[in-house]
């Protein structure tokens, strides 16, 4: 981090830069995210840190102004595919606190004492103050929102203990857990269910986001709902297969922008809220930055006016990497609407039902295990991709292949592609969402060829100058062909009459 530039971004309280880095002032002992109203400390009382664990660790506490602990994630953790970057998207999603530091590294392939020392290097903390705080910032969200006592609280959140718990919530926040609770007050507390508000950068193209989902909802195990009362706007709900037991979550699309998501979870195990907040983050690509894929799709003479028109467009990824990949096999030369279908009766099969189905949701989607041993009668393809996609359950079942959020891409794309039957653009997707890789691209896709050509392409452009948001290209490229296929059926009626009137 470059200091004079952090220092302008907080003086110009610069959204941005939410979550990338965070200044702390000396003279309070506060820690904020770079947007914090308040008045701009002078430079010399100032320091900056990488990670909001950094900031603790150097004795600073959370400003309850801003709530840098709310702040979304840094883009560069998707971005970035060392080893900094793999242990960061493992930590969010809880490897630490179900598996600890051993795990973490088991993980990544490399001793404790190794990751330990890159992460204190380059983050100012190591894997277990990272995943202290975010234990810290699940607590406070389940103490302020939910019935959960003090103590069911502190074992949901990850710590080991309540002395653990509560000195932790002391040094963060400089509050113990009833003052926490008390201080901003929990309002419809409805039992069982959390609320998370889910940040995000702006400008954020809600819309298509949930016409993305939309489309491609699995019966049974995905829906999306016109809202009652929300004058129009959508709620996106989903089953979760989750490492403590299943869960049902709701994410409502906004009705007009605003800098998060509202979104309700109802978990089997309330230990499993971190995983599962940080997989529908996942979903929506709330970690992105949607101005500096701007700057470099901006400049292409194609994509230009494609960007200008759809400000904000997001490349959503996956709650799972196991059923994305399924679902990628399933859809390989057929129409999303043909793969939606059968993806909806192999879960209405195979998949585990929900202890209490609601609405439309009803299984959760079937484990790669199940269908690596179903029945050929009830899968609809040919006998091709019948064994590829009995190869590649069996395979991501037996961990030859491995997509978790720590799995190197480019050693995952070869596991891939030496399955049989699995080719470049099933790899291409499986990375673009399953893996939130944002810079894969599918050149072979249909829709991305009839994209370009939407977009006044004539010949196949290169690619190169789109990195490091490829992937945000291909969905600027998606968007483009749909609405020029929706412009030509619009005029199919209007050609038919006038050759009828003729």
């Amino acid at each position: 981090m470059h200091e004079d530039a952090c220092y302008r971004a907080v003086s110009s309280k610069d959204a941005r830069l939410d979550g990338v880095f965070y200044s702390a002032v000396r003279t309070t002992g506060i820690y904020c995210r770079p947007s914090c109203p308040a008045r701009t400390p002078k430079r010399e009382n100032i320091d900056f840190y990488p990670t909001a664990a950094a900031a603790q660790a150097a004795g600073f506490r959370a400003c309850r102004r801003c709530r840098p602990d709310v702040a979304p994630g840094s883009p560069e953790w998707n971005l970035r595919a060392d080893l900094v970057g793999r242990a960061m998207r493992l930590i969010a999603d809880g490897v630490v606190d179900r598996e600890g530091v051993a795990g973490l590294a088991a993980r990544l392939g490399y001793s404790e004492r190794h990751l330990t020392r890159e992460l204190h290097a380059e983050l100012g903390a190591g894997p277990l103050a990272l995943a202290r705080t975010q234990r810290a910032q699940t607590a406070r969200l389940l103490l302020q929102t939910t019935d959960l006592g003090a103590t069911e609280a502190a074992f949901a959140a990850g710590f080991s203990s309540v002395r653990q718990f509560n000195d932790t919530i002391r040094e963060v926040y400089a509050m113990t857990p009833t003052e926490l609770r008390a201080h901003q007050g929990r309002r419809n507390v409805v039992h069982g269910v959390i609320p998370l508000r889910l940040a995000h950068r702006q400008p954020f193209d809600a819309a298509a986001v949930f016409d993305f989902l939309a489309l491609r909802a699995v019966p049974g195990v995905e829906e999306v709902v016109v809202r009652e009362g929300g004058g129009g706007a959508r709620t996106y709900r989903r089953t979760l297969a989750l490492p403590g037991g299943s869960g049902v979550a709701e994410v409502d699309e906004p009705a007009k922008p605003q800098g998060w998501l509202d979104a309700r979870v109802r978990l089997g195990n309330v230990r499993d809220l971190t995983a599962a907040a940080q997989r529908l983050r996942a979903l929506f690509d709330l970690d992105a930055d949607p101005e500096a894929v701007a700057e470099v799709l901006g400049a292409d003479p194609h994509l230009g006016p494609l960007v200008a028109k759809r400000p904000g467009l997001r490349s959503p990824g996956h709650v799972d990497a196991h059923e994305l990949a399924v679902r990628a096999v399933l859809g390989q030369q057929v129409t999303v609407a043909a793969a939606r279908t059968l993806a909806g009766r192999l879960a209405a099969r195979y998949g585990v039902p929900l202890p209490e189905a609601g609405g439309g949701l009803t299984h959760l989607f079937p484990s790669t295990a199940s269908l690596a041993e179903a029945d050929p009668a009830d899968l609809a393809m040919p006998l091709a991709r019948q064994r590829a996609l009995r190869g590649l359950c069996a395979a991501l079942a037996d961990g030859t292949v491995r997509l978790d959020p720590g799995v190197d891409r480019d050693e995952a794309s070869a596991a891939l592609l030496a399955l049989p039957g699995i080719g470049p653009w099933t790899v291409s997707y499986v990375r673009m969402r399953a893996l939130a890789d944002p810079d894969a691209y599918l050149p072979t896709d249909i829709g991305v060829r009839h994209g370009l050509r939407a977009a006044g392409s004539t010949a196949e452009p290169s690619s190169d100058g789109w990195r490091p948001w490829r992937s945000y290209a291909v969905h600027h490229l998606w968007v483009a062909a749909g609405e020029a296929a929706a412009a030509e059926r619009a005029l199919r009626p209007a050609k038919t009459s006038a050759k009828a009137s003729k």
